[in-house]
């Protein structure tokens, strides 16, 4: 844990990382109340396919654009502003559930917004970070964030199943926009440091293509997202939206699907702690191989193996997930330019979310031809083949870390990094 209060001692990324930490918490409440909540009242897997893809469809769809700004503009400026909108997004929902109950247009209308304001945030958080520690710190602000997303992907969900099933979805959405008006607040105390060169301000296509050409250059960038385009596509949406109908016919209740996410997140905190100390040699291609574990764990439980199985493959997919994740966005941080970091960061999300709202569509219809349960096999046995050729480029076998510069005492950063607020 010293790396981490190393980072923690600069007050900008103090202040992104406490902002995170709520609205993060928020996030991991609400991914599993709008699994409870849909599946408690309509009983249907195609209409909790449909308010899944209504929140990611726009961002997919905006996403890029999020790139650009948040390369042109103040990145902690558009967080504000993005944290805003989504705070009354889920406040109305709140409000409407309360009040009766939400149809499957109000959510899905409600989600939308909420998505489309994330397609501006993700890009400027990815290129925010950096800029709120010095070069020789990035990995550990990285490692600290995934350790905090990580927690509340444990504490997010538990706390979701708790809401939803013994209070109501209601107040699980007004707790999400009240993460989101705390780190609205926290983020207006951030001062980001200049980084990188800046360049002039083309045309809006200009910047797209200049973006793409940065992630076309390099085969561990484009391949590594087309694989998860696929995977994301073919396992995760098939989980959000098939899951927990099977926990409620296979292990008696909806809420084991609260229970195996929050077991995820705790193999993701540990994860996290992991990445201090652990630092391997070609770090990509060892967290590629390591996320393998997420197609056995989705294989496990669609095979309706003992819970206790299921469980200690859920800790290993998130043991797993959380080290790639930290090894991935140190990567693109130590090697794109940054300048592209923001457009480049789009485009990885972007494609890796590419085909999830069509995989959510596809989730209702196709386990109504072919079973829950055989859709989610055929989901695993498919991402375990897309994950395995992620491998095959040389350049992602041997991409290695870059050595970290000397670090300088604690108070001289600090206050070379105030100077550059």
């Amino acid at each position: 844990m010293v790396s981490y209060t190393r980072a923690l001692r600069h007050p900008s990324f103090r202040y992104l990382f406490l902002g995170q930490a709520a609205s993060a918490i928020g996030d991991g409440v609400v991914i599993v109340a709008i699994a409870l909540y849909v599946t408690q009242t309509t009983r249907s897997a195609s209409a909790l396919g449909v308010v899944l893809c209504a929140q990611t469809l726009p961002m997919v769809a905006l996403l890029l654009f999020g790139g650009v700004w948040a390369d042109r503009l103040p990145r902690h400026r558009i967080m504000i502003v993005t944290d805003a909108v989504r705070a009354a997004a889920h406040a109305a929902l709140a409000v409407i559930i309360l009040s009766g109950r939400a149809s499957v247009v109000e959510l899905a209308s409600i989600e939308a917004v909420y998505g489309s304001a994330r397609a501006f945030f993700q890009p400027a958080y990815s290129g925010l970070i950096p800029q709120t520690v010095p070069e020789e710190l990035i990995g550990d602000a990285r490692a600290l964030t995934e350790w905090m997303n990580n927690l509340a992907l444990l504490i997010g969900p538990a706390f979701a199943t708790a809401l939803v099933l013994g209070v109501g979805a209601g107040e699980a959405f007004a707790f999400d926009a009240a993460t989101f008006v705390a780190s609205a607040l926290l983020l207006a105390r951030v001062h980001p440091r200049a980084r990188g060169v800046s360049a002039p301000t083309s045309s809006l296509l200009r910047e797209l293509l200049d973006g793409w050409r940065e992630v076309r250059s390099r085969s561990w960038v484009w391949v590594t997202i087309a694989v998860f385009t696929g995977s994301v596509m073919c396992l995760y949406a098939q989980w959000y939206a098939l899951a927990p109908g099977i926990a409620r016919r296979v292990y008696g209740s909806a809420g084991v699907f609260g229970v195996i996410e929050s077991v995820i997140g705790a193999g993701a905190v540990c994860g996290a702690l992991a990445s201090v100390r652990w630092r391997p040699a070609h770090p990509l291609a060892t967290g590629l191989a390591m996320t393998l574990m997420w197609p056995a764990q989705a294989l496990a439980f669609a095979l309706g193996a003992p819970l206790v199985i299921v469980i200690v493959c859920a800790f290993g997919t998130g043991f797993a997930f959380s080290l790639m994740m930290i090894w991935w966005e140190t990567a693109l941080a130590q090697h794109i330019p940054p300048q592209l970091l923001s457009r480049v960061s789009a485009y990885d999300w972007m494609g890796s979310l590419a085909l999830l709202p069509l995989g959510y569509v596809l989730a209702g219809p196709l386990a109504a031809a072919f079973g829950a349960r055989g859709v989610l096999e055929a989901g695993s046995a498919i991402g375990v083949v897309l994950l395995a050729l992620a491998l095959a480029p040389r350049s992602t076998r041997e991409l290695r870390a870059r050595p970290a510069a000397p670090t300088a005492p604690p108070r001289a950063q600090g206050a070379a990094l105030e100077r550059a607020s």
